[in-house]
């Protein structure tokens, strides 16, 4: 069998500012990149994972992505978000996974966040 391993993500967003600037308090850092002719967008590099975030063109529905990503405190993480008005899901508590929150992000997006 062929072993896989995740290397990238691509979502498409309303505003790039907005979900920049949340994915910034989770701890990601961005540059921006363009490839050709393409679309300006967001790229980060996750480990061995690239996630990019592009601008929304159509009416593509997001809803059904999850995300998941290992923060350093899920609690701080949830504390400032709270403070720009991000959708909690699932506050935070223990699981089976260790310290665990399910948000929104801004175009509506599940995001999983546990303890590192």
């Amino acid at each position: 069998m062929n072993q896989i391993a995740l290397n990238l993500i691509v979502i498409r967003v309303k505003d790039l500012t907005i979900s920049k600037k949340f994915y910034e308090i989770l701890g990601i850092s961005f540059s921006y990149e363009q490839h050709g002719k393409g679309e300006k967008h967001l790229c980060a590099v996750l480990s061995e994972i690239v996630f990019e975030i592009y601008p929304q063109n159509n009416n593509i529905d997001t809803s059904a992505v999850r995300l998941g990503f290992r923060v350093s405190s899920v609690d701080k993480v949830i504390k400032d978000l709270e403070e720009i008005g991000v959708v909690i899901v699932s506050p935070a508590k223990d699981s089976q996974w260790g310290r665990r929150a399910v948000i929104l992000d801004p175009d509506g997006y599940k995001i999983e966040l546990v303890n590192l």
